[in-house]
């Protein structure tokens, strides 16, 4: 199976070893050659050079691969996946974007003529978690469904700082889940909220005491598909105490703020100069864990899952429960095992009983409660 990963970088890279160990013949492409010629030498896969702004450089590249496994910004999500379906190849992404999901969904019906999977938003949050989360709607009987609740974090190990906080993947895609609105069911009806905020106090043995809050892309399409199955249904990432007020803070003063100013003759955007302080000043590279709790409430039953996962093998905790959900499905779909063609989310692509057996063979395990 001839695999393509977009992308060298932490997320990038795990991707391309699970898939290596999965007996693919992975190249690794990146604008940086020497950043992909180091993933590839140390997992043993090929490399390349390519620009992924330009869709003929990328098509060119497409057109060796049975299956891309996406891991450069979104921003540039619809684009690749055009080049996919011109070049009649699977694409998984990591997603966390609504907006550039929607595009990615107009192509629903090109996708289907050809016989391809088309999936965004294959990683953790979203990814992962509703797939779990998915499965305690599918599994229940019908009875209405209170409340469907998704709990993750990313965090270091131990906090440092008053974010308590390392930068575990780019800057811009964390503030762009810090600044967009937040898709939520409540009392039965579709809904956003503000981002950084309902915060809420989260004990968790071990690792507590965290703080809760609502940021954007962590439902994907859950809302719209439960909307009359579900009442309420919510998604809140998990940091240490302190962390979302803060940005909250950052937020209204306006340093999310696209717009350029002039900041002593040169042109910015206030969200240019935090993301630039934010790369300067946050540590990295320190053992992280992850954790996810998602749960069922009906009227008289709560039932759920819990992740708790740590930096194993030197890759980090968030690495491996991004990367190894989109590598495990790239694998069911080249062993023939899942194809359902069409531009998909993860919860519509695979089942947990699809994808849990082969997470599990990396030591990513969902324990019910």
């Amino acid at each position: 199976m001839e695999t393509l990963v977009l992308g060298s970088g932490i997320v990038g890279s795990a991707a391309a070893w699970d898939l290596v160990r999965r007996g693919h013949h992975v190249t690794v492409a990146d604008a940086d050659l020497d950043s992909a010629q180091r993933v590839g030498s140390l997992v043993g896969a090929e490399s390349v050079e390519v620009d992924v702004a330009d869709r003929t450089q990328v098509t060119a590249l497409l057109n060796r691969a049975d299956i891309v496994v996406s891991a450069v910004p979104y921003r540039y999500g619809a684009d690749v996946a055009v080049a996919a379906i011109d070049a009649e190849t699977h694409y998984l992404d990591f997603g966390g974007n609504p907006t550039v999901v929607a595009e990615q969904r107009k192509l629903d019906d090109l996708a289907r003529s050809r016989g391809l999977m088309i999936v965004p938003d294959c990683g953790l949050a979203p990814g992962l978690a509703n797939v779990l989360a998915q499965d305690l709607i599918d599994s229940a009987d019908s009875s209405p469904i209170e409340s469907i609740q998704l709990r993750v974090g990313a965090l270091p190990q131990v906090p440092t700082g008053t974010l308590g906080y390392q930068l575990a993947f780019s800057a811009d895609g964390l503030i762009n889940e810090y600044a967009e609105p937040c898709e939520v069911l409540e009392r039965g009806a579709y809904s956003t909220v503000g981002p950084l905020t309902r915060f809420e106090d989260i004990d968790w043995e071990g690792w507590g005491p965290l703080e809760a809050f609502s940021t954007a892309g962590g439902t994907s399409t859950m809302c719209e598909r439960n909307l009359g199955r579900v009442t309420n249904l919510e998604y809140k990432t998990l940091r240490f105490p302190g962390h979302g007020k803060t940005f909250r803070a950052l937020y209204e003063m306006g340093m999310f703020d696209q717009s350029l100013r002039d900041y002593s003759g040169q042109s910015m955007s206030p969200r240019a100069v935090l993301i630039d302080a934010l790369n300067m000043s946050l540590p990295s590279g320190a053992p992280d864990l992850v954790l996810v709790r998602v749960w069922r409430t009906t009227a008289d039953t709560t039932v759920g899952y819990q992740i708790e996962d740590t930096t194993t093998d030197g890759i980090s905790a968030l690495a491996r429960t991004t990367a190894f959900p989109a590598t495990a499905l790239a694998d069911l779909i080249s062993r023939g095992d899942v194809l359902r063609p069409g531009v998909l989310s993860m919860v519509d692509a695979v089942l947990a009983s699809e994808l849990m057996p082969e997470l599990s063979a990396v030591g990513i395990k969902a324990v019910a409660f």
